[in-house]
């Protein structure tokens, strides 16, 4: 048996949860891209070889120019814990094709409520918390949402390689997985896996 555990968010708890990403690879915890120069996937943004992840709080200041700042969404997590340690990643940077709030509402909708819920229901080996972040760096934003797969693996890209072969599984190959796959307003703006560098 499969368990998914969800993560609510109060205000508050969403207010005290940033991530600053800094692509020069300073950070409280350091992670090396597992398929540098990655292609097989849309990207609008350049490749973050290295990538450095700090947490921030509701009124830290981001600390540079570079980089991007993402501030937790009120909707939950979605996964299972394990007990494990966090060594790898997937990062997925998307963004919705307008510019108009009900695209980005739709957007969102469709990943918590389809695109992440299914992911979480097929139990991917390795996989443990998807979270979800909205950008919050000052200036034009280049992507909107992030979304943060936490792996208890080693070999990040293995797991991210089996996911969508076992959603298929769980959805089959009609409609279902269609709309899983798929969203009118999805642009991909970044995916990659990651291994973490420091102990």
């Amino acid at each position: 048996m499969h368990y998914v555990r969800c993560v609510a968010a109060t205000e508050e708890r969403v207010a005290a949860e940033r991530l600053w990403f800094d692509p020069s690879g300073r950070g409280l915890t350091r992670w090396a891209d597992c398929v540098p120069g990655r292609r097989d996937l849309p990207r609008t943004l350049p490749d973050l070889d290295v990538l450095g992840i700090t947490p921030l709080g509701p009124t830290d200041p981001v600390p540079g120019s570079e980089g991007l700042c993402f501030r937790r969404t009120a909707r939950p997590g979605q996964g299972r814990l394990t007990g494990r340690p966090t060594r790898g990643l997937c990062v997925v940077l998307i963004s919705p094709k307008h510019p108009t709030e009900d695209a980005a509402r739709s957007l969102r909708d469709w990943a918590d409520f389809v695109h992440l819920s299914h992911i979480a229901a097929a139990a991917v080996p390795g996989y443990t918390m998807v979270t979800p972040y909205e950008i919050d760096s000052p200036g034009p934003a280049v992507t909107r949402y992030l979304h943060l797969y936490e792996m208890d693996s080693d070999d990040p890209e293995a797991c991210f390689s089996a996911m969508t072969p076992l959603v298929r599984a769980r959805l089959g190959d009609g409609a279902a997985f269609e709309q899983w796959a798929w969203h009118p307003e999805l642009r991909i703006d970044y995916v990659s896996t990651y291994r973490r560098l420091d102990p």
